[in-house]
């Protein structure tokens, strides 16, 4: 490989980004984010707002240091393409940001009973297991978007917090909290006491299980890295997701306490969204690692899907 500097032709694509570098200098062996500090720093652009793409096959330039400017493909008077994705907003702040919407409004509901509902009567003890058990789970999923999740991406379009806040806010925020801690919702009334100890049980068992595939999916990335590994562990060797078996699980759990049909509403679109991701890592994973990786034929339910 040739130690010496190359120049890249800068070319923009879509609107135009003010003091975009006609070209810019680089080793081949500098890494391809490199490539994006050097076109942020001479048109002062932030670097995650940028998406660089080979002019050759309009493959993306990875923005990360594990790849190297060789390795890209790119050679000396090879064009790259830079497009302004707009304003951003950091992953981690979207994610916090999804999870505040029911953790402040589960305790608007329950505790607001008498102005919402006009009724004096205390929540029954399924209505207070309800919101205990929704209350953790949304402090837990705060809890690992602080500490346990790495990110792929830094940041996405901040339009897209709206939307991605919207399922959250909406589904098991206000649908699932007004009729959860209603007078007339299933709550209100005494249940089976088996069903409530196997709600509580297959809640646990979830929350428990999805906090560990988290943990093990953490470990397979180095901070500040992209690279990827091949998870092992609880779960893994029978579905590709175990995690989101996991979060369903402990939906279930949930909508064995309340029976709300607003919960049963969340769980089928949570789950269907799931269902597609985990979907689209088995193929990932399949292309990625090849022979290395033991296919899966469940990718989130053992024996369903």
């Amino acid at each position: 490989m040739a130690s010496s500097t190359i120049i890249l032709v800068v070319r923009p694509r879509g609107r135009p980004i003010k003091n975009l570098p006609e070209s810019i200098t680089i080793s081949p062996e500098d890494s391809a984010a490199q490539i994006f500090e050097k076109v942020a720093l001479a048109s002062k652009f932030p670097a995650h707002r940028l998406r660089v793409t080979k002019g050759s096959d309009g493959s993306p330039i990875p923005n990360t240091g594990d790849v190297t400017v060789y390795q890209t493909g790119l050679r000396n008077r090879s064009a790259i393409d830079v497009k302004d994705l707009g304003p951003q907003i950091a992953w981690r702040t979207v994610f916090v940001v999804e999870y505040l919407g029911p953790l402040f409004i589960h305790p608007l509901f329950y505790y607001g009973r008498p102005l919402i509902y006009g009724t004096s009567t205390p929540p029954s003890g399924l209505q207070k297991m309800t919101f205990i058990m929704v209350t953790l789970h949304f402090l837990k999923r705060e809890f690992e978007t602080l500490f346990v999740h790495r990110f792929s991406n830094a940041t996405m379009p901040a339009r897209n917090i709206f939307k991605n806040s919207a399922h959250y806010w909406l589904l098991s925020g206000l649908n699932l909290a007004y009729w959860s801690y209603s007078p007339s919702a299933p709550t209100a009334r005494a249940s089976n006491p088996l069903v409530i100890y196997l709600g509580i049980a297959l809640f646990v068992v979830g929350e428990l299980g999805n906090l560990s595939n988290h943990y093990t999916l953490k470990k397979l990335r180095r901070p500040g890295s992209t690279e990827r590994g091949i998870p092992q562990g609880l779960g893994f060797n029978l579905v590709t997701c175990p995690n989101y078996m996991f979060e369903t699980m402990a939906w279930a759990g949930i909508w064995l306490i309340n029976w709300s049909l607003s919960t049963a509403v969340f769980i089928v679109v949570a789950a269907a969204q799931m269902a597609a991701w985990a979907s689209k890592k088995e193929k990932r994973y399949r292309k990625e690692f090849g022979d290395k990786y033991k296919r899966k034929r469940f990718v989130m339910l053992p024996g369903i899907y």
